[in-house]
């Protein structure tokens, strides 16, 4: 498919990019992850490689956001902070670096550890105990990969999907985390890059559609069993991990 570069039409590829927020916003509003791996394709298409990750981290920020409002009350907080103590130094690192490191094959590998992860997961053979060691240290692999790439949100997924929680706190909970690392990278990106009016206001547009995909699957996870949840996350991930291994 073939994309218009921003500026041609500036209604209708505003529109299409919103609705393609919305669309990525009630997959991952569901699963925890996936908006940003199916949203970073069309952005790279219609704004170009090099301002599409500033953009996502805009877009990501504001659907995190809605993800951690709907779920507060459900927030698992220990974890969370674990998680950020290794993830916000990391991060940092990360965007830093975006420009300077080959993405297609630090894609590619995350897929294949993300694909190891879950199946030896799912198998049994791997049964991590959810403690502060794995929240810590999978928390700084997941920031310095959120920044260097754009997003990192399937290996967080999994990390936080280990802990065993009910649907509205795991995508809440992996939602506060991922929050913090988009805010810390915007920081980060706006001190390096050009980050222009047409930019943030696309992002505001993208940001409210994925308010709305956002609203449309915490309705639907609020009646799911947490069993069925996991296992609905679990084939997620690994089809997400298949993309990002064939498709870099």
């Amino acid at each position: 498919m073939c994309f218009r570069v921003i500026g041609e039409n500036l209604t209708l590829d505003y529109l299409w990019l919103s609705l393609a927020a919305s669309f990525a916003a009630a997959i991952s509003g569901a699963a925890g992850f996936g908006g940003a791996l199916l949203l970073l394709p069309v952005l790279t298409g219609t704004v170009g490689a090099f301002q599409a990750v500033p953009l996502l981290t805009v877009v990501q920020l504001i659907g995190n956001l809605s993800r951690v409002g709907f779920g507060f009350t459900q927030i698992n907080w220990k974890s969370v902070w674990l998680f950020l103590l290794g993830a916000i130094p990391l991060s940092v690192v990360g965007a830093l670096l975006f420009t300077d490191l080959p993405k297609t094959i630090v894609n590619r590998f995350t897929g294949a550890a993300i694909l190891v992860f879950t199946l030896l997961k799912l198998s049994g053979i791997l049964k991590l105990k959810s403690g502060k060691l794995l929240l810590t240290v999978g928390g700084g692999v997941v920031g310095f990969l959120s920044g260097l790439v754009g997003s990192a949100g399937p290996l967080g997924a999994a990390i936080f999907l280990s802990l065993g929680l009910p649907p509205v706190a795991y995508v809440a909970s992996e939602a506060t985390t991922a929050l913090v690392m988009h805010g810390v990278k915007t920081i980060v990106y706006q001190s390096v890059l050009t980050i222009g009016s047409k930019t943030w206001i696309l992002a505001g547009l993208m940001g409210a559609a994925m308010i709305l995909g956002t609203w449309v699957s915490n309705r639907v996870i609020q009646k799911m069993n947490t069993k069925v949840f996991q296992i609905f996350v679990s084939i997620l991930l690994i089809i997400m991990a298949g993309y990002m291994i064939v498709q870099g």
